[in-house]
C-alpha cells in the first residue's frame, strides 16, 4: 500500500489541522480516521495515510501536515525512530503516539511528543491531544520543538494556561495531585491545572516519579522527609495520623498510603536522605 493524500477540500481562512495517520494496521487507521472526523473542536482533516515509517517519509517529501498520529511498533522503521528523524524537519510536525504498548511512553515523552494515547483510543482523549496541537498553532508556536531546542530543554509537560501554551520542564515538577476532575501540577513557583489523568502522567513520566497515594505522584528528587502527621482530609482514619512526605522547596506535605511507605523510604535512602 502506498501513502495517498486525500483531496484538500478544506482550504479556507480557518484550515483544519492536517493529520497524517501512520499505522501498519488498516483497521486501526480506519478507526482513527473515524474518530478524527468526529472531533469538531478543533476541526481536523486526515490528509494522508501510511502503513509504515518509510511510506510516511515518502509522503512527507511531497506534502505537509500539522500532526502525525503515529503507531510505535511497525515493520522496519518504528514510530520512535520516525519521530526522532522528524524533529530535524523545519517546521517539524507535532507527534501524538497511538499504541497499545504503554512501556514506550517514556521514550515518546523524551521525543517531545505532544501526547501519548493508548489503544483503544477514546474520542475525548484524542480531542484533548488535538486541542493541544491547535493551541500551539494558534499562538504562532511550532507544533514541535526543533531537535536542538528539545535536547537543550529536556522533556516537558505542555500546559494550557488562560489561552497560553506553557512548556513546563519535567525537572521543575515537584508533584502532581488529582483534584476532582483535574490534576494539579506543582512547581516551586507556580501551580498549573492539567486535563490529563494521573495514571496517564505516571506512564509518561516513568521512574523519576513515585506514586505515593491514589491521588498523588511526586518527583523522587523533591522528597525531603517521611513522617507520621495529621493531615486534614487526608488521614486514612478520621482524627488519626497518617504517613506523609514533605516536598522541597515548598515545604508542603502530601499523604502517603500505607502500601507506598516502603517505596518512599527506599527512594529516600537511594537519594542519601
Amino acid at each position: 500500500m502506498s501513502a495517498v493524500p486525500t483531496s484538500p477540500e478544506f482550504a479556507g481562512s480557518r484550515q483544519p489541522l492536517r493529520v497524517l495517520l501512520v499505522d501498519d494496521e488498516e483497521l486501526a487507521r480506519l478507526r482513527l480516521k473515524s474518530l478524527v472526523a468526529e472531533c469538531s473542536d478543533p476541526r481536523c482533516a486526515v490528509v494522508g495515510e501510511a502503513a509504515n515509517g518509510a511510506q510516511a517519509m515518502v509522503w512527507l517529501t511531497q506534502h505537509d501536515c500539522d500532526l502525525l498520529l503515529l503507531d510505535v511498533q511497525m515493520p522496519g522503521r518504528d514510530g520512535t525512530q520516525l519521530a526522532a528523524e522528524l524533529r530535524f524537519r523545519s517546521p517539524a510536525p507535532a507527534i501524538v503516539f497511538v499504541t497499545a504498548h504503554a512501556e514506550h511512553a517514556l521514550k515518546a515523552f523524551d521525543l517531545e511528543a505532544i501526547d501519548y494515547l493508548t489503544k483503544p483510543v477514546k474520542r475525548e482523549r484524542l480531542q484533548m491531544a488535538l486541542r493541544r496541537v491547535a493551541q500551539r498553532l494558534a499562538l504562532g508556536l511550532p507544533p514541535a520543538a526543533p531537535a536542538n531546542e528539545a535536547e537543550d530543554e529536556g522533556p516537558v509537560i505542555i500546559v494550557s494556561d488562560r489561552g497560553r501554551v506553557i512548556r513546563v520542564p519535567v525537572t521543575d515538577v515537584l508533584y502532581l495531585k488529582a483534584e476532582l476532575k483535574y490534576v494539579t501540577l506543582r512547581t516551586a513557583e507556580h501551580t498549573h491545572v492539567l486535563d490529563d489523568s494521573l495514571a496517564e502522567l505516571e506512564e509518561r513520566l516513568g521512574d523519576r516519579f513515585l506514586r505515593v497515594h491514589r491521588n498523588a505522584l511526586v518527583a523522587k528528587r523533591a522528597v525531603r522527609a517521611l513522617e507520621r502527621r495529621a493531615l486534614a482530609g487526608d488521614a486514612e482514619e478520621e482524627g488519626s495520623e497518617s504517613w506523609a512526605v514533605c516536598m522541597a522547596p515548598v515545604g508542603e506535605w502530601l499523604a502517603v498510603s500505607r502500601r507506598q511507605v516502603a517505596a518512599v523510604r527506599e527512594a529516600l535512602v537511594a537519594a542519601g536522605r
